[in-house]
């Protein structure tokens, strides 16, 4: 915080919007876990004074109206579980969250939507859900601590993308606190209802950069009667091939990744690369089409194996946890997007990775920015005279401090920045909203 605005006068200003109990100095009564989450996000020599916990939507205005007010910098956050993605946020004077502001507003059951407020953790929502054998078909990265909120400012979902689309895709309806503490209103409580869809697009993965968001409404869907998971491992072209087949197929698998050599022998899945196909249906199609991908991997001479009941479903948790575990805080998390096809020769250059067979969206763990610099390299730019073709992007998500004030965390090379910036600049006129956090320092 700038040496000109004392430490206290934010926590003070703010207690009086949403109680002393709410408006924390960092240092005090903070949990350590979450003070380091902070501090991973915020530039080196920045400190903001304080965390602020609004408990309504309507607390959440008047904080952000006082910031706005005040030219105070905010860092929203919901849990804090993915703080450390992205750029590096600058000037900070308070962290606003959501965390308190966490109830259910609505769940039709009959029209299979549910609305909720951004603070309310993932693992509960599906928890509420499942009483009705209903879930949201999202699979975020720390599914017990993500809020809902934080889950579509990231956009971050995983291989049920794979059936059920991207985060954008399940989203019906959104409520966000502007800049300028004011609160707003997209979309709607019905499946069909398409008003202000480009509005909620574009706030879906923008870093909470252009509004804080407040409310969400998602489409649902019936939990499956059955589930089963195959396994396919050997060498990299036997198993690229396999991929191919599944692709243009007509099998319908729920979620399908291609995993790294050391993500398959680490889960103890066997030898060489892997490729792991999801199918949720009726018992009797999921036993078919199980069946079908693993008489594929016999023919390439591939070793296969069927999980189901409580083996799949560890399979599953050991998996995202161990994508998304790193062993040293050395290690940089890094999201990729790639040509399906191209995912097995990117994969061969790893030791810790998953790519999405269909979407060839994935997850890297590299050990250096050399070799982050390296593979984006090889997406940017092909042949002898190095011109751009555009096969990919490789962005940093989580990684030391020193890494992401070294090396640009987006990698952005695309045509688009004027128009970011326009954006940014007519939501946020101000820059008071996670400044630095998106492409390019937005």
């Amino acid at each position: 915080m700038s040496n000109d605005k004392p430490q206290r006068i934010c926590a003070s200003e703010l207690a009086s919007i949403v109680g002393e109990e709410n408006a924390i100095c960092l240092g005090e009564n903070i949990e350590l876990n979450q003070q380091k989450r902070i501090q991973q996000a915020i530039a080196s020599g920045n400190s903001p004074s304080c965390i602020v916990y609004p408990r309504s939507q309507e607390q959440l205005g008047a904080v952000i109206s006082k910031a706005d007010t005040n030219n105070w910098r905010v860092l929203p956050c919901g849990s804090g579980s993915k703080l450390s993605w992205g750029g590096l946020v600058k000037d900070i004077d308070v962290v606003v969250s959501t965390e308190r502001i966490n109830q259910l507003i609505e769940h039709a059951v009959g029209d299979l939507t549910v609305t909720v407020e951004a603070g309310m953790k993932f693992s509960d929502l599906q928890a509420l859900l499942a009483k009705s054998r209903q879930f949201l078909a999202l699979d975020p990265t720390a599914p017990e601590s993500a809020t809902i909120g934080g889950i579509v400012a990231t956009g971050d979902t995983g291989s049920l993308r794979q059936r059920y689309g991207s985060v954008r895709d399940q989203l019906l309806g959104i409520t966000f606190v502007r800049a300028d503490g004011q609160i707003a209103k997209a979309g709607g409580r019905v499946v069909k209802n398409v008003a202000g869809y480009d509005l909620m697009k574009l706030l879906t993965g923008s870093y909470g950069t252009l509004g804080f968001i407040s409310q969400l409404t998602f489409r649902l869907y019936p939990l499956a009667e059955a589930s089963g998971t195959v396994v396919l491992t050997g060498k990299a072209e036997a198993v690229s091939q396999a991929a191919d087949i599944l692709r243009g197929s007509a099998l319908t698998p729920v979620q399908a990744d291609l995993l790294s050599t050391k993500l398959v022998s680490s889960l103890g899945l066997g030898e060489g690369l892997g490729l792991i196909a999801r199918f949720q249906s009726i018992s009797e199609s999921v036993k078919e089409q199980s069946n079908r991908v693993l008489e594929v991997g016999q023919k390439l001479g591939l070793n296969g194996a069927i999980f189901a009941d409580g083996d799949e479903a560890n399979l599953w948790q050991r998996l995202q946890e161990r994508i998304h575990t790193t062993a040293t805080e050395s290690v940089i998390t890094c999201k990729i997007g790639v040509l399906p096809t191209a995912a097995v020769e990117i994969l061969t250059q790893v030791e810790l990775g998953l790519i999405h067979i269909s979407s060839g969206l994935g997850l890297l763990q590299l050990e250096s920015k050399n070799q982050v610099l390296k593979i984006r390299n090889e997406l940017c730019f092909t042949g002898s005279n190095r011109t751009q073709n555009n096969r990919g992007f490789l962005t940093i998500l989580s990684a030391p401090k020193a890494v992401k004030e070294q090396i640009d965390v987006w990698g952005y090379t695309g045509n688009a920045l004027p128009l970011m910036r326009r954006i940014k600049e007519q939501f946020d006129s101000k820059n008071i909203l996670s400044p630095g956090r998106f492409v390019s320092g937005i």
